[in-house]
């Protein structure tokens, strides 16, 4: 079909913002980038990046802001303005309108036979923002899947639909490497048969669901879910039958995948996708049987506070659900907060005794620190104890040198107390 014209809905200052990953409708935000002399000054919020739609030349009519530099985000540069704060946080923000979303677009599944239209791949913080925006303007894409857990939508819920969508790549993901292998075989020696699982993204995590198929009833909660997802569930080892919460159902906040799993999501009644304040929140979280929260991080000190953020000055990552979810495996009877990363990038240490970039969870919110080398337990332990805990799954060559730093920073605790 012919380019939509967006000059009807979106006005001169208006925040726009879209679904991430593969929830961004294409169809529309192509749109916007081309039109977007006609329309701006826009306020573009995204999230995770997973197409070359803006570029660092298009600012000017449009301002790009994010929670994260994920993805083909790191691409806008300087252009991207950073919103530091918690998932959790983001959905208050929208819902209190001090993150105003005047324009919400939205990738949504087909119709049903009852004429209403699913979330499809995403529906977290976007809930929120279809609540309050003026308008919703939405693309049909048939190969978005149908999913549950939230009220489907119908045409009335829309300003402007538009049909039209590109199938899912198929992903082709190799083998984890011995790096990832052995954070996830120190991963799979930390969950218990029933747990219920919140991961993050990428390498790491899919290689920590790899190392569990051989684990059994296994339940899922968490903000994204990948591919991995689909290999647990087809191992045996993904039923939910222990879950105290939606047991039976696998419950996530947006699915980012390949065609795997759009497939596996396709009208299937024990995945569900839910809103942020489902996912996220510290009750449920709490309430979880067994919830052991694997997350990365860019470097962690000596002590335990983490940097999930910055990487040698570049905007990398997010403050994200990171600091949550841990929470909520803390307070989660059997729980397990992990917080898993290579013992080094290149020639550097990732184990630090001072970090490069800002504390996106505090030391008080650590857990078990896991890297190729082992896994450190800093529960209940004084910042002394930590830091020859960490010390110890950190890479080999990096540690008389760690060793010396901590002795420096030892005595600046004391001086400072």
């Amino acid at each position: 079909m012919n380019e939509p014209d967006l000059r009807r809905w979106i006005r001169p200052g208006d925040t726009v913002a879209w679904g991430q990953g593969p929830a961004e409708p294409l169809m529309l935000t192509r749109a916007l980038a081309a039109q977007r002399n006609d329309l701006g000054p826009v306020r573009c919020f995204m999230g995770i990046g997973a197409h070359d739609t803006f570029a660092p030349e298009m600012s000017g009519p449009l301002e790009f802001l994010s929670y994260c530099g994920s993805g083909t985000n790191r691409r806008l540069g300087k252009t991207l303005d950073i919103l530091p704060c918690g998932y959790s946080e983001m959905t208050r923000l929208i819902r209190s309108k001090q993150l105003k979303i005047d324009v919400l677009l939205l990738k949504v599944s087909s119709r049903d036979e009852l004429g209403r239209y699913s979330w499809g791949l995403a529906c977290e913080y976007l809930a929120a923002a279809r609540e309050t925006a003026r308008c919703v303007l939405a693309q049909v894409d048939p190969h978005s899947p149908w999913t549950y857990g939230e009220r489907a939508m119908a045409r009335d819920d829309f300003g402007l639909l538009v049909e039209g969508g590109e199938p899912w790549p198929e992903r082709k993901d190799g083998p984890p490497n011995d790096v990832e292998a052995g954070i996830a075989h120190h991963i799979a020696g930390l969950v218990e048969d029933g747990a219920t699982l919140q991961t993050g993204i990428g390498a790491i995590p899919d290689a920590a669901l790899a190392a569990l198929r051989g684990h059994r009833d296994l339940g899922l909660h968490t903000g994204a879910a990948g591919d991995g997802i689909v290999q647990l569930h087809e191992s045996g080892a993904l039923t939910n039958a222990r879950k105290s919460m939606a047991a039976g159902i696998s419950v996530a906040g947006v699915l980012l995948g390949g065609a795997a799993l759009a497939k596996f999501a396709h009208r299937n009644p024990r995945l569900h996708v839910r809103r942020t304040e489902y996912t996220h929140d510290a009750q449920v979280l709490a309430a979880q049987h067994k919830l052991v929260a694997i997350n990365s991080a860019v470097e962690v000190d000596l002590t335990g506070q983490v940097n999930a953020e910055v990487a040698g000055g570049r905007y990398v990552g997010a403050v994200g659900g990171g600091a949550e979810f841990l929470r909520g495996a803390h307070a989660s009877r059997g729980g397990v907060p992990i917080i898993a990363l290579p013992a080094t990038a290149g020639a550097q240490s990732r184990i630090v005794a001072r970090l490069s970039g800002p504390v996106s969870i505090a030391r008080s919110d650590a857990g078990v620190i896991v890297t190729e080398h082992g896994a450190a337990d800093l529960r209940g332990l004084s910042i002394s104890q930590r830091i020859e805990k960490m010390i110890g799954i950190s890479a080999p060559t990096h540690r008389r040198q760690l060793a010396i730093d901590a002795e420096q920073l030892l005595r600046d605790t004391v001086a400072r107390s």
